[in-house]
């Protein structure tokens, strides 16, 4: 791990109610981007720029109490994860509705978290799990490359080893 990777976070704040208090937890430029986004649009819109790229995403939205935001939201998670499916969600909503939000928006949702004094907290662990999961499985096909690498010079090896043995049966 010699080489940190650079983790870009996606906020979906309409009311801009959490993503400041976001972009001071993670104010460290080198590892973190925040960006934050008041309207669907342009949220859907940044993240089909960045779909491709190999970096680890996390997307957090904003829940309020309204049905038809639920109904919303749950339908831009499934918009999100076919999108790209390795990007992180979290979702962030109101303390008393978090049994019906949990209902609600079920698909592939990697965090709730409830609105409180401890929520940017909450998100900063979150993240933190989200990045180590993506590095672990970068490095799960590093090693296995590593692993297929070493199989194939070991079966090479013992191929030619044999090829050896009967072109020249006075050297064994």
């Amino acid at each position: 791990m010699a080489k940190n990777i650079k983790t870009h976070l996606f906020c979906y704040d309409d009311h801009r109610a959490f993503s400041e208090d976001v972009k001071k937890r993670f104010s460290d430029t080198d590892r973190y981007t925040v960006v934050s986004f008041p309207t669907k649009e342009e949220f859907i819109r940044h993240l089909e720029k960045v779909k491709e790229h190999t970096f680890c995403k996390i997307a957090i939205l904003g829940l309020h109490d309204n049905k038809e935001q639920m109904s919303m939201i749950d339908r831009m998670t499934v918009e999100i994860k076919k999108m790209d499916a390795r990007t992180g969600l979290i979702l962030l909503g109101p303390t008393d509705k978090m049994d019906e939000i949990k209902k609600t928006v079920r698909y592939n949702i990697d965090a709730f978290i409830p609105k409180n004094a401890n929520s940017i907290l909450r998100i900063h662990n979150t993240v933190k799990k989200l990045i180590s999961e993506h590095n672990i499985g970068v490095f799960k096909k590093r090693r296995n490359i590593s692993v297929y690498v070493l199989i194939s010079f070991i079966l090479l090896s013992a191929l030619l080893t044999v090829l050896a043995y009967f072109k020249f049966p006075r050297y064994f």
